[in-house]
């Protein structure tokens, strides 16, 4: 009985330092969660008949450290969320990797070719779709007209009005003296084929009844202002109140592309003492542009690129969380699957519940201390050695007693 007693504590120490050299050779795979092989005795009535590996805990709640990488489709969790890849059977399996690309066929996939699941939209839309695989647009981006320009600069109190006029006539040369304005900004705007055009705008500080009067010529494309389009004016306390409302509608007539209005929009400027200075000047519309790459953002919004400097979302990643973490069953590629214990998963997007945010550009490192598995390395040796010394030393006792018959 004794040998039999020895020889399941030796198997079962055998199965342990499968769970701890499986550990050690994950100690530097990403996103892997050691486990501890955890022994049970075991009896026959009241009578012991050894041990045994009763159960393997996972310690999937503690997290690994983070290792930094830059890399746009790297993101890590904070929370107890897991990214959720489709294989091509179907199977739907949970993983801490966040370590992902665009396939040859433009879906988001895993490290294992697996189809990341998310929530797809078209922008400019926000409203999301049903939860499946993320697909990337690739196609060209077409320019897109521009409608707007918001303005807001100070204009500086401390102007004195030009020596100069402003001219009757365009100059000569084609460039406006700068004795004849005060101040010149360029907005870039675009028409509805994606041609950049720009409008420049020249501030004059005026000499009328009102001394806090700005006049504001306007160009296209370097035509040449002859009138004020727009007098800006400010009240005592340099806040603008003419015109009402604060803008001003460019009419720039059709050519090969259809003819615009673009409004420049000036609230928020001010006439303060001091330097003058732009805080805002930015036009809508786009020129065309095509697809250059894809990334992922902090909200796990998936963010298309495009050549023109544009990005758009076209989808959000899923997070899956579950009743029972330790419940989910071990897979191949660093992954789980939902099992009994788990319970069913529950699909939400990063930042909702306890599924937790994402740190792109980070990824999940293992969580196994490799010095806590040398340790138990060298304890289940001695739990080794003993065992054997009982197998050894029943069998001097039957020796002996062979030898005394």
């Amino acid at each position: 009985m004794s040998f039999d007693i020895a020889l399941s504590g030796i198997q079962a120490i055998n199965e342990q330092l499968s769970t701890i050299s499986n550990n050690v050779a994950n100690a530097g795979t990403l996103g892997f969660k050691s486990s501890r092989a955890n022994f049970a005795a075991m009896y026959a009535g009241e009578r012991p008949t050894g041990t045994r590996i009763g159960s393997t805990s996972q310690s999937i709640t503690q997290n690994g450290g983070v290792l930094t990488t830059n890399r746009g489709l790297d993101a890590l969790i904070n929370g107890r969320g897991f990214f959720v890849a489709k294989d091509s059977t179907g199977q739907m399996n949970y993983t801490r990797v966040g370590l992902f690309e665009k396939a040859a066929d433009n879906f988001i996939v895993d490290a294992s070719g697996r189809r990341v699941q998310g929530y797809a939209m078209t922008p400019p839309s926000t409203v999301r779709g049903a939860m499946g695989d993320i697909a990337v647009p690739t196609g060209t981006q077409l320019g897109k007209a521009s409608t707007k320009v918001d303005f807001q600069a100070n204009m500086s109190a401390d102007w004195k009005v030009p020596a100069s006029p402003w001219p009757a006539a365009a100059p000569a040369s084609g460039v406006v003296d700068p004795a004849t304005y005060n101040m010149s900004k360029v907005s870039v705007i675009y028409d509805s084929l994606g041609k950049q055009h720009s409008i420049t705008q020249y501030f004059r500080k005026t000499a009328t009844v009102t001394p806090s009067e700005v006049a504001v010529y306007v160009s296209v494309d370097g035509a040449f202002p002859t009138a004020a389009a727009t007098n800006l004016q400010f009240d005592v306390n340099g806040k603008l109140t003419a015109p009402a409302p604060a803008n001003y509608t460019v009419a720039i007539p059709a050519g090969a592309a259809a003819a615009m209005n673009v409004v420049i929009g000036y609230t928020g400027t001010t006439f303060q003492a001091g330097e003058a200075n732009t805080s805002v000047n930015a036009a809508d519309g786009n020129a065309p542009g095509t697809f250059v790459g894809v990334e992922l953002n902090k909200d796990g919004g998936v963010i298309a690129k495009y050549s023109n400097g544009l990005k758009q979302q076209i989808a959000v990643v899923a997070l899956a969380t579950f009743p029972n973490d330790e419940g989910l069953i071990p897979a191949d590629n660093t992954s789980w699957i939902a099992g009994g214990e788990s319970g069913v998963a529950n699909y939400a997007e990063p930042g909702q519940g306890v599924a937790g945010s994402l740190n792109t550009g980070s990824l999940e490192q293992s969580n196994v201390d490799v010095t806590t598995e040398l340790v138990s390395l060298m304890t289940s040796q001695r739990n080794y050695q003993a065992n054997s010394k009982v197998i050894s030393t029943e069998n001097a006792m039957l020796q002996s007693l062979m030898q005394a018959l």
